[in-house]
């Protein structure tokens, strides 16, 4: 559950700690106090995307941080120890946005993905939001509905897997039939351009080899003239050359018989020129002795280059790009021409796919086929307690046509109403209006919060729209689903707040040019008074406490 909420500077609150029990509590405050802010900074601790717009004028960085006490969410545990950031009993969740639109998060400390902070806060939090009725105008959201209240929702992604891996594996038959068929000229042009590359045979080295004896072979003669005139000044052939000069010098040193570490010092560096320059005198005359005017040779370099550019040019790509070019031909001539054996074990393993997708796409039939008819009558009881007695709920499932799969299965999922004796079901953007629409939203959450395993459960104004003794009955189903799990509930209806286990009151104030938020936890007399304003009315009188009053008492 959720124990702890600490935000810094998000939005219109600069600063706020709040501690939260177990059961439901409730969240109220005048219109526009920022009642939605604190669901909207704990979305973001579960992977909600931010932008800079969320950080609060004139601070460099919001913060928000979420504690939850995990003892008993034995999957939230796992996913901690397999992603090695378990930490204890407690998991300590953290988003940090600056004003410059960059976003980090942090899981137990440890830095983190945004897309792990979205995986995990899936186990942590189910958040429902106010506008959920519109989302049940889109069937795909129907068949979402149904698998979480099944808990179908691993199947489902197996199912999914399945298709995936058939779906991939039909493709690839599809390719190599078509290549199959029309492999024949492909194979006598690729035939061809390999004959041609394979007399090139060029290697990766030979082309910047060639291009460097060819400039040596053109440069012979003033390569020679050089070399034998380097030679000349290093080694000790001729009386002017480096080697005489250094001795000269050492000789001179020796003659000063001086022991200055200076002198000393020259002696060492006068030594290692002499050995490096008759270390390169060497190096030069091997050189020297490799270069030769040799014109037959200069022709056949040229010729060979001229080759492998008109080779290079034919095909267009780079000279250098040949070897590349070879073994790309290659592979492709490998595999198109893949033979009827090879195609015959692809359609097998297709065959095999598709038998594992369609065993657990039809257990997950079988499934929703089940829960379909629990989740009608559920959900009927649940409309029939909200006022609509006349209503009925019911799940349609549609097979998908012979031969037709999906990722999500075989069948569509779609949920439909009749709100009238007698009248027959129809869909439910073509019957409810937007009041009775609310009343089948509130109940459909309601029905899989109850059988949902995430332990903190998010209601933000699912109450809208209704009011009365529709609205008491609202507050009864959430306090009773706080009674097996936390539920943390935004909203309007005193009827609904006064059946909280803890009372969050959302303020507003001004200051300085700058608009503040805060949130209190209501002591007994505060919330009589916050439920007594709630109830309506200019002024404050005492029928309004005693109702108030009234209304608490029950609980």
């Amino acid at each position: 559950m959720l124990t702890q909420l600490s935000i810094r500077n998000f939005a219109i609150v600069e600063r706020l700690d709040l501690d939260l029990n177990t059961g439901m509590t409730v969240i109220s405050g005048e219109t526009g106090a920022g009642k939605s802010i604190m669901l909207d900074a704990l979305g973001l601790t579960l992977g909600d995307r931010a932008d800079s717009d969320t950080v609060r004028v004139g601070a460099e960085r919001a913060e928000i941080a979420a504690s939850y006490d995990i003892t008993q969410i034995p999957e939230a545990l796992n996913w901690l120890k397999e992603h090695d950031l378990e930490q204890d009993s407690e998991c300590l969740v953290r988003r940090i946005i600056t004003n410059e639109g960059r976003s980090r998060s942090y899981i137990n400390g440890q830095p983190t993905p945004l897309a792990m902070l979205k995986e995990l806060g899936q186990l942590l939090v189910d958040i429902h939001g106010q506008h959920e009725h519109q989302r049940l105008l889109k069937k795909d959201h129907h068949r979402v509905l149904l698998d979480a209240y099944a808990n179908h929702t691993p199947l489902a992604e197996d199912v999914k897997r399945h298709f995936l891996r058939w779906h991939h594996l039909q493709n690839e038959l599809k390719v190599a039939t078509e290549q199959s068929s029309e492999k024949n000229a492909r194979i006598q042009l690729l035939s061809y351009q390999l004959e041609e590359l394979e007399q090139l045979s060029l290697t990766e080295a030979e082309l910047s080899d060639l291009e460097e004896e060819q400039q040596r072979l053109e440069n012979a003669g003033d390569i020679l003239r050089s070399g034998h005139q380097l030679l000349a000044l290093t080694s000790d052939s001729e009386d002017e050359n480096a080697i005489a000069i250094l001795n000269h010098c050492l000789q001179l040193l020796d003659n000063m018989q001086s022991q200055s570490p200076r002198l000393l010092q020259a002696n060492e560096l006068l030594n290692s020129a002499l050995i490096q320059i008759d270390e390169a005198g060497h190096e030069i005359r091997h050189y020297v002795d490799s270069v030769e005017i040799n014109p037959e040779r200069l022709q056949e370099v040229t010729e060979r280059l001229t080759s492998i550019y008109d080779v290079a040019r034919k095909h267009r790509v780079l000279p250098e790009q040949l070897p590349a070019l070879h073994r790309q031909l290659q592979d492709e001539m490998s595999n198109i021409s893949r033979s009827d054996e090879a195609i015959a074990e692809l359609k097998a393993e297709v065959d095999l796919a598709l038998a594992a997708y369609l065993k657990q796409a039809e257990n997950l039939s079988k499934k929703r086929q089940q829960f379909a008819e629990k989740l009608s009558k559920a959900v009927d009881s649940q409309l029939h307690t909200l006022g609509m007695l006349a209503a009925h709920f019911s799940v349609q499932l549609t097979p998908l046509a012979q031969n037709t799969y999906s990722a999500a299965g075989l069948e569509e999922v779609e949920f439909l109403i009749s709100t009238n004796k007698g009248q027959k079901a129809k869909p439910l953007a073509k019957v409810a209006s937007g009041g009775e629409l609310s009343r089948i939203s509130l109940a459909i959450q309601v029905v899989t919060a109850e059988t949902s395993n995430t332990p903190t459960l998010v209601f933000d104004e699912v109450d809208v729209g209704i009011g009365g003794a529709i609205a008491e009955v609202v507050g009864r189903m959430l306090r009773k689903l706080g009674e097996r799990t936390q539920v943390l509930c935004v909203t309007h209806q005193p009827q609904v707040a006064s059946q909280g286990h803890q009372h969050l009151f959302v303020s507003k104030t001004s200051q300085k040019n700058q608009t503040q938020t805060r949130i209190d936890v209501l002591s007994d007399d505060r919330r009589v008074h916050e439920v007594a304003r709630m109830l309506g009315g200019i002024e404050l009188t005492d029928t309004s406490f005693e109702h108030a009053r009234e209304m608490l008492r029950v609980h």
